[in-house]
């Protein structure tokens, strides 16, 4: 029988991201491109451990059907964990935090919505909120490559009648850039003052390299943010946990979004979680993951700063797992990714994270799961792609 699609399923379409790690998991290609956590961070001793704990003592509950808004013990966790007043009954755990972006579409936006977002942003972000058909607007950032935030002018033009913000503050995907003390308490009182709710996404804030970033816009305005939060980055993306937090009256109705997409989050999962999470394992295993990652980072930069050609431009992060790059003019990143491929290394073009026009000549480099030195041949090969390129030019 012949079957009709929704009109939605037209918004849907392939992640970029997906589809171009499936290129660069070839044989003899040096991955620059995926925002995937070193597997070397993994504690997979600890959770081995608790996965005996857990189905020992409390394993017919850990498999069974459980309460939507998550195990209460994790949430408490989770709530205590934030640097602003909480209460767990404010907590719900995603599967990811990617549901919790899903779960933000589904209750704030209708056909025709405006929604704004930084420019660039998060490509999961753009493919949660398009199938709702919203009108999504960027607001350009301020500043060059390396901007700390939004363009608070460009933001009052454009907010007139925005259902929300979404931003990351923290160590951005993709720039790597991270908001500072000065740009989050303007913005915060940016918002307030249009009365435009912000939605914060911050999987990457605890993968801070010398100091940590600033407190939370959500901490500054509680009731005017919602609050995403991923175990991802600093345990096991994996698992699929995330959290976010909402104003008490906003939780009941992404509650019930959440039950209408998978019931809860899976029970064992998030034993596990809670489980690893005691006796301060995090303050432990967390500062492991920044020495590493800062040390892949420097390897990065001193490869960029050693190889590549005049006029390339890119930003110095101070945590995540990201650095952005800007291309001399006549270039396009996406039609330089093949012959970049050809000489066996893969970058994500930065097109993928616009809405609206996008800057062809920016791209996206991963510090994190190549060795420092993958990082440098994989630098070298990018560069060398580059100078044949400009010569030609």
């Amino acid at each position: 029988m012949p079957w009709t699609q929704a009109r939605r399923t037209h918004a849907m379409n392939p992640s970029v991201l997906r589809e171009l790690l499936k290129l660069a998991d070839q044989p003899g290609i040096i991955s620059l491109a995926g925002g995937l956590p070193s597997p070397q961070t993994f504690p997979v001793s600890a959770f081995r451990a608790a996965c005996d704990k857990v189905l020992r003592e409390d394993g017919a509950a850990a498999l069974q059907y459980a309460a939507s808004e998550g195990y209460a013990p994790l949430r408490e966790r989770v709530a205590a964990s934030l640097p602003w007043p909480v209460d767990a009954a404010q907590v719900l755990i995603t599967t990811g935090s990617q549901q919790g972006l899903d779960l933000v579409a589904k209750v704030l936006i209708d056909e025709g919505s405006r929604v704004l977002v930084e420019t660039p942003t998060y490509l999961g972000a753009l493919q949660a909120f398009t199938p709702m058909a919203p009108q999504i607007v960027g607001v350009a950032s301020e500043g060059d490559i390396h901007s700390q935030g939004v363009d608070l002018a460009d933001l009052a033009a454009k907010a007139a009648g925005a259902r929300f913000l979404y931003v990351l503050p923290n160590f951005q995907n993709p720039t790597g850039r991270c908001m500072s003390e000065a740009g989050r308490a303007a913005l915060s009182a940016e918002a307030m003052r249009l009365g435009l709710p912000l939605v914060e996404d911050n999987p990457y804030g605890d993968l801070w390299f010398d100091q940590p970033p600033p407190l939370p816009l959500t901490a500054r305005n509680p009731a005017g943010c919602i609050y995403l939060g991923s175990f991802s980055k600093v345990l096991a993306p994996g698992l699929r946990l995330g959290f976010l937090v909402a104003p008490p009256a906003l939780f009941p109705k992404l509650l019930q979004a959440k039950q209408a997409a998978d019931l809860h989050s899976p029970s064992f999962n998030q034993r596990l979680i809670e489980e690893v999470m005691k006796d301060d394992f995090l303050a432990r295993h967390v500062p492991t993951i920044r020495a590493l990652y800062k040390a892949q980072c420097q390897a990065m930069l001193t490869a960029l700063a050693e190889h590549m050609p005049a006029g390339v431009q890119w930003n110095s992060p101070s945590g995540g797992m990201f650095i952005w790059l800007r291309l001399p003019p006549g270039l396009d990143a996406e039609a330089l990714l093949p012959l970049a491929l050809a000489k066996g290394v893969a970058f994500v073009p930065g097109s993928a994270f616009y809405t609206g026009q996008a800057d062809a000549r920016t791209l996206r480099l991963s510090f994190v799961t190549s060795t420092a030195e993958q990082i440098a041949a994989g630098v070298k090969a990018l560069a060398q792609t580059l100078h044949e390129q400009l010569a030609t030019a």
